[in-house]
């Protein structure tokens, strides 16, 4: 069942699933595929590529897989995925992939705060919370239970960890590692997300361990190259301590430091 509002415009080819709520004046184009249990507000926009999972809220104003803010963009098909049970606020705006990639993505369980902005070719992991008017640049890649507080702006080509925490109004210039807690002008490591870490369940062991492992990159005196092989002879068998290496190995930006 869908309970379409008569303003509302779903073109013939948008394939929506069942238990479906439609507001007034809303826009769907054709290439548009919407799961099961789903809200759109009034005047969502929603265009062609567009791919949203099951049990999704956005709410009013929202544009969904619109046409990339890049100049090289040429028309070409490209998507923007949604996964289940991520909630858009009002007024998000949310680009589709260029060539490059052919695609953005936001995962499952996410909360994306009014005026969020998620350019070109971004990839956003489940469970992150995105507070209002943070503006990510094409090319970001945020890892799954990322926080990131309101009005930060990122930097194109960006990497965040997972388990991350960004306070509000700061820039992301640099890549953010696994785990931590980043603040300050410029962004600086702050410390481990500790609190974060043992509301998901992390042990005190793990804690103790991503500790010493992040004195070993900023507090050793070491450069980062010695401090990661260093890390890898302390902890060649933690898979938390790993994520952390792998991380470092991806980043093709710098970090932030301390």
């Amino acid at each position: 069942m869908i309970e379409q509002h008569p303003t509302a415009i779903i073109a013939r080819n948008a394939q929506l699933g069942s238990n479906i709520s439609v507001g007034p004046f809303v826009y769907i184009e054709d290439d548009v595929e919407i799961g099961d249990n789903c809200k759109i507000g009034p005047h969502v926009c929603i265009y062609s590529g567009a791919i949203i999972g099951n049990n999704v809220n956005i709410l009013q104003g929202a544009s969904i897989s619109n046409i990339p803010q890049d100049l090289k963009y040429a028309g070409e098909k490209a998507q923007f995925y949604i996964g289940d049970n991520t909630i858009i606020r009002e007024f998000v705006t949310l680009h589709k992939g260029t060539s490059e990639t052919g695609f953005s993505r936001i995962g499952s369980n996410c909360l994306l705060m009014a005026y969020t902005h998620v350019a070109h070719d971004c990839i956003v992991g489940d469970n992150c919370i995105i507070a209002n008017s943070v503006q990510i640049g094409g090319h970001v890649e945020i890892e799954s239970n990322v926080i990131i507080g309101g009005a930060t702006p990122v930097h194109q080509f960006s990497k965040i960890g997972q388990h991350a925490m960004i306070g509000g109004g700061f820039r992301v210039i640099a890549d953010v590692p696994p785990y931590v807690l980043a603040a300050g002008e410029p962004l600086k490591y702050s410390g481990l997300n500790v609190v974060g870490l043992r509301r998901r369940g992390f042990s005190n062991e793990d804690i103790a361990s991503l500790k010493d492992a992040y004195n070993l990159l900023y507090s050793s005196g070491l450069n980062i190259s010695q401090a990661k092989i260093k890390i890898a002879e302390v902890y060649i068998d933690h898979p938390l301590v790993k994520n952390i290496l792998d991380f470092l190995e991806r980043s093709n930006r710098t970090i932030i430091r301390k």
